[in-house]
């Protein structure tokens, strides 16, 4: 198989990372962008996506959820320093993403961040930037980008295995692989003595794992109160996807990527 669809497979566990934040039950797809304007975002495969949908839940449940449980049976400072790296690791992406789209303020933080606790913070296992004051900034990619620059999102569609995306995103996704990924040049696209690719599937693999671990009661209270599952995921992933477009703070009713306290006490 071909080691770019390989990747793909990889990022099985980042495209369940769908914000469920103040969103209701009913999958209301229009999407409102800062000067009051709505569009519509065609679910033009609704049907061929409810079958795929229910197959990559049966995934979750037999493999992904017992992962995430597992994963949660660490000490917490292993999963909080596994956090820290990961979420050190990709400002590779959001740097440049923070450049294209003109954050200039927010890539100077990012890549002192990055500089800072990739050598005082151990390859990122302490956030040793926080305590100088650059606190975490939101995570950019290239299909915010190109939703900043006014690309529409096209058809919204579920992918098998991979989850929920738009043709936007899924080109955003494709430059991340064709060179826009920093650690993927690393790691895989250049022959390097320090890593291998075994480094970027791990990296990738742990990072789905770690963000499922941290939601697994966000993922039951979701399923639990939905009257139509997919069409609430298919609701939250496209708000979500704007509300990153459109830097947007918004209080969600999930956890936060790293508060494993609140996620402790639970």
């Amino acid at each position: 198989m071909n080691k770019k669809v390989l990747i793909f497979v990889i990022f099985i566990f980042s495209l369940f990372q769908v914000s469920f934040s103040n969103a209701g039950e009913n999958g209301d797809l229009k999407l409102k962008k800062e000067k009051n304007e709505h569009y519509e975002i065609n679910d033009c495969f609704e049907k061929v996506n409810r079958g795929i949908f229910g197959f990559n839940q049966a995934l979750d449940k037999v493999i992904f959820k017992p992962l995430a449980k597992g994963y949660r049976m660490f000490p917490q400072p292993i999963r909080s320093g596994t956090s820290n790296a990961l979420n050190n690791l990709s400002n590779v992406v959001t740097i440049p993403n923070n450049i294209l789209q003109g954050q200039l303020k927010d890539a100077g933080i990012n890549s002192a961040r990055f500089l800072i606790n990739t050598t005082l913070g151990i390859a990122g296992i302490f956030d040793v930037a926080s305590y100088y004051g650059l606190n975490k900034k939101d995570k950019e990619d290239y299909g915010q980008t190109l939703g900043v620059w006014g690309a529409g999102p096209g058809c919204y569609f579920i992918l098998p295995v991979l989850g929920p995306s738009t043709v936007r995103d899924s080109v955003g996704s494709l430059v991340n692989i064709i060179g826009g990924d920093a650690w993927y040049n690393v790691t895989i696209a250049n022959d390097t003595q320090y890593f291998s690719e075994a480094d970027y599937y791990a990296s990738r693999a742990l990072s789905g794992i770690d963000f499922r671990a941290k939601n697994i009661e966000s993922f039951n209270s979701l399923e639990k109160n939905s009257v139509d599952l997919y069409a609430s995921v298919r609701s939250l992933y496209l708000q979500d996807r704007t509300r990153k477009i459109g830097n947007i703070d918004k209080t969600t009713e999930t956890l936060s990527d790293d508060d494993w306290e609140e996620l402790d006490s639970k």
